[in-house]
């Protein structure tokens, strides 16, 4: 299975959705049941009961509960969790049975708890991204809180109903807590999200949303793991499995590839003196490396391998060591440049000539100070659709962004 071609409408934003349509389970391999939500759950029917592999989002959970139910072969004995972000173990608390052991890494509870630490800040700029794509209702259920049975340190392995699993660490992709689930007899690895949402695409390893930033070192190591056992089928969080030892190997052998480049030419970039922002702007993929772009994107890993290895201080203002934004003198810059009709002007003279960037970093001065001129409205939200024009849609978060501050930007103009 090849990465998703690029289109207008992020392929990313129909996986997670895909489940809205679906009306009875889906079978792979004999004994397993994919349910689709905003990331998949698996039912394994084993000689002795069931295993589920995640439990889906906790406002879709009686629906999914539901789909599994002409499926069960017997008490539901475990419940793996492959991370703890909200749409893979939402749904534990309708699905599981009374004796149904939860298994997850050893770092799921100091993951749940950074997200409920830092629940309404997290909350709000999800919100910005999302909210166009994942409908809510008003009295939304919050993350339940989970706490494993067993804690899964590096491996952890079971037979059950004649079946063995084996379960495997894997920091790194999406989530400090990752595990991944081998069969090895049948040679299926369910891999949640470690790959990111979409497979044959670039981690996300610091997103946008916010959340703990992942190292690449990590995930390289990871699918590693995941390359090493060789699987026959692979199954992640999202979308249609992976089948075939061949063809799995080169997806994550081109991965592997694509990742160590970006890696390497960013630390060789930093020894060379180059800032971060070249770099940004400079490394991009070979043709024969390139891969999907759909939740992370070369820019972005650059700049998370780059502070990975370097911090936050980019020996760039000495300012930005004591709390003092540029932006508290954007007043000034405004009264300088003779004011936000001047600037205003000056960004369309940037747009006319294709630095659309350049006109977004005037435009955000003259906002800055004043947020309701009319003139600087509009070039931006120009400036946007021209990069949101530029991205192609590819990208969710890039996507969801640039929308939901044209939409805004729009109201801002309709109001007026």
């Amino acid at each position: 299975m090849s990465a998703p071609k690029q289109e207008s409408n992020p392929a990313l934003a129909a996986l997670v959705t895909a489940g809205e349509a679906q009306t009875e389970a889906t079978k792979i391999g004999g004994f397993i049941w994919m349910v689709k939500d905003i990331s998949n759950l698996y039912l394994i029917n084993t000689g002795d009961g069931d295993v589920l592999i995640n439990a889906g989002f906790m406002d879709n959970a009686e629906r999914n509960k539901k789909l599994l139910a002409p499926h069960r072969g017997g008490p539901l004995r475990r419940i793996i969790l492959t991370q703890a972000h909200a749409d893979h173990y939402g749904g534990v608390p309708s699905i599981r049975d009374e004796q149904t052991e939860i298994v997850a890494h050893r770092c799921f509870v100091e993951t749940w708890n950074y997200f409920n630490e830092l629940g309404p800040y997290l909350q709000r700029r999800s919100r910005r991204l999302w909210a166009s794509t994942i409908k809510r209702g008003a009295n939304a259920p919050a993350p339940p809180k989970i706490t494993p049975d067993i804690e899964v340190d590096r491996t952890y392995s079971f037979e059950q109903g004649g079946k063995r699993f084996e379960l495997i660490s894997t920091p790194g992709g999406e989530s400090l807590c990752s595990l991944v689930v081998w069969l090895p007899d049948e040679r299926i690895a369910f891999t949640g999200n470690l790959f990111g949402p979409v497979f044959e695409a670039l981690p996300n390893l610091t997103t946008v949303r916010g959340d703990k930033p992942r190292l690449a070192a990590n995930y390289l190591r990871s699918l590693e793991r995941v390359r090493d056992l060789k699987p026959k089928l692979l199954i992640t969080g999202h979308g249609a499995p992976i089948e075939g030892e061949s063809e799995i190997k080169r997806s994550l052998d081109k991965m592997h590839a694509a990742v160590s480049y970006i890696r390497a030419e960013t630390i060789k970039g930093m020894n060379e003196g180059k800032d971060v922002h070249t770099l940004m702007r400079e490394i991009t993929l070979p043709h024969d490396l390139a891969i999907g772009e759909f939740h992370g994107n070369t820019r972005w890993t650059v700049r998370a391998i780059w502070e990975e290895n370097s911090g936050w201080f980019h020996y760039e203002s000495t300012a930005s060591l004591y709390g003092v934004p540029r932006e508290h003198i954007n007043a000034d810059l405004l009264e300088l440049s003779g004011g936000a009709n001047r600037i205003a002007a000056r960004a369309r003279s940037k747009l006319s000539e294709g630095m659309t960037l350049e006109a977004v970093h005037l435009l955000d001065i003259a906002l800055g100070v004043e947020p309701d001129h009319v003139e600087s409205i509009k070039a931006m939200r120009d400036a946007l659709r021209e990069l949101l024009a530029q991205s192609g849609g590819v990208n969710l978060s890039e996507t969801m962004w640039l929308r939901t501050e044209i939409g805004r930007l729009e109201s801002k103009l309709a109001s007026k």
